[in-house]
């Protein structure tokens, strides 16, 4: 009592309000805090129930005031064969509009400020995203919400022409980008995926802007927004309150473009073709100013991996992150990447190139390793052989601490991802959609522990067999024909054949 009494006070700056009170006590008339505690693994489970139509509600227990919420639908462009290409593209952006209750986005946005919410939409190639993040008391408010906009939108004509406009805006911003990397993964899906599932445009044409209408969407609407294809998904609140939300606002609930016989959906596999896409570009006046980007060509080779669902996709990830690289002028250390090969092998002994990095794209049926290189126009030839010798290294020698340092890297990125809760969401969201159930952190961490060098080998020898998918952008004077890059892919060196090196 001494310690907390008069006796002990001591007057600290900006402590005017309690001056005799120790640091260590409690301050009077304050609630007691409550601190984040573990409760066991059940803690970390996600819970999923399905509901009678087929709906899916899963939800992940988090600690703290706010939730995130959304609705994610097994919809995209993947899904517009039998369409007009750049639906989804629509719907993104007609997202969180006027609905049959809320008569204008402004009134969306302040039925959500009165519970601190934000809201956001994103359609991928397979995905369709609704999502808000709000205080959970306000759960009730957000589902019914998030019923409306998915179920129920208006879809004036003022709001859609609004949505022409913006998508031309963002198409002429698309082309004029210093960074062309969203362009080029358009081109190398289309490549290797050519006109079927997603090798089709994730943007929408420019020459289509006019033909969609709300007659189209709905006609798209009512074959792939049903509560079979959709999960309701939330991080952040109690699994039965969520269900109690998804029966009363999601159950039984006639959308606006009716409920008729779904007859259209296309349930095409992805089928690999390799190929090459090249798109010649005068890149000079890209980024002008007082420190202008160099004119630059840009290259991405890529090839077919696996599905999310396949065993071997955490080999490839961590193929990948072992891959790694960046830009030449990639400031950070170790946790940048920077022991990585692409930065080992390309960057640091290349200095005339820009860029080098590994991407990995997956999806329910297949999947596709790239790299994208970056140099001045002149340098495209020997650009086009380092990448390729580096896409036949990776089934050569691989070092116990590369490996090691590959794995901890994916572990380590992984767990900090999973700090935020709009990752989580997404991430519960996503697997429940595509599997039903999700695997945890600790699950996917114990998978990547496991992965051996041999199993890296194996992974490469059996994609090293299929034919490249190849983009390029730029000044393509110089760029190799496609026969020599796949016969620089089936060769041990990865080197272009001799007569072409000597004579082009």
């Amino acid at each position: 009592s001494r310690r907390c009494g008069l006796a002990a006070g001591r007057s600290y700056s900006g402590g005017g309000a309690y001056p005799s009170v120790s640091l260590s006590c409690p301050l009077p008339g304050v609630p007691k805090a409550v601190f984040a505690a573990a409760e066991g693994r059940e803690r970390f489970e996600t819970r999923v129930t399905v509901l009678e139509n087929g709906l899916r509600v899963a939800s992940q227990k988090k600690f703290g005031q706010f939730c995130t919420v959304g609705i994610l639908i097994n919809s995209g462009s993947r899904h517009e064969a039998k369409y007009l290409s750049g639906i989804s593209h629509f719907l993104e952006k007609l997202a969180f509009s006027s609905t049959a209750q809320f008569g204008s986005k402004d009134e969306i946005l302040l039925t959500l400020e009165k519970h601190g919410g934000i809201c956001d939409c994103q359609a991928s190639r397979d995905t369709i995203m609704y999502a808000v993040s709000a205080d959970a008391k306000g759960l009730d408010t957000v589902v019914n919400l998030l019923a409306d906009v998915a179920l129920q939108p208006r879809l004036s004509d003022e709001e859609i022409e609004m949505t022409r406009a913006a998508i031309r805006f963002e198409l002429e911003d698309l082309n004029m980008r210093p960074d062309p990397e969203p362009l080029l993964t358009e081109m190398i899906h289309a490549a290797a995926y050519r006109d079927n599932t997603v090798g089709l445009n994730r943007f929408c044409p420019v020459e289509n802007t006019d033909k969609i209408d709300r007659q189209v969407l709905h006609s798209y609407l009512r074959n792939y927004y049903t509560p079979d294809r959709m999960v309701l998904a939330g991080v952040g609140i109690e699994h039965e309150q969520l269900v109690e939300c998804a029966k009363k606002y999601l159950l039984g609930v006639e959308p606006v473009w009716g409920s008729g016989q779904t007859k259209d959906v296309d349930r095409s596999v992805a089928q690999y073709t390799g190929g090459i896409i090249k798109v010649e570009k005068d890149m000079s006046d890209v980024s002008l100013g007082p420190t202008p980007i160099p004119e630059l060509t840009h290259i991405m080779i890529g090839l077919e991996s696996c599905s999310f669902l396949e065993e071997d996709f955490i080999p490839f990830a961590v193929l990948n992150m072992m891959m790694g690289g960046g830009g030449s002028f990639s400031a950070g250390g170790p946790g940048k990447g920077m022991f990585t090969r692409l930065y080992l092998n390309v960057l640091n002994r290349h200095h005339w190139m820009y860029n080098a990095t590994s991407y990995h794209h997956s999806y329910e049926d297949t999947g596709l390793l790239c790299i994208h290189a970056s140099a001045d126009p002149k340098q495209v030839r020997e650009m086009v052989e380092i990448i390729t010798r580096e896409f036949i290294l990776m089934a050569g020698a691989i070092g116990e601490v590369e490996l090691e340092r590959a794995k901890t890297q994916l572990k380590s990125m992984l767990m900090m991802n999973l700090e935020s809760r709009p990752v989580i969401f997404e991430d519960v969201g996503r697997q429940v959609l595509a599997t039903n159930t999700r695997k945890l952190p600790h699950e996917l961490c114990a998978l990547i522990s496991e992965v051996k060098s041999t199993d890296i080998k194996r992974v490469v020898t059996k994609m090293l067999h299929k034919k490249p998918a190849v983009a390029a952008l730029g000044d393509l004077t110089d760029l190799p024909t496609y026969e020599h890059i796949q016969a620089a892919l089936s060769s041990k060196d990865g080197r272009l054949p001799r007569m072409y090196r000597l004579f082009r």
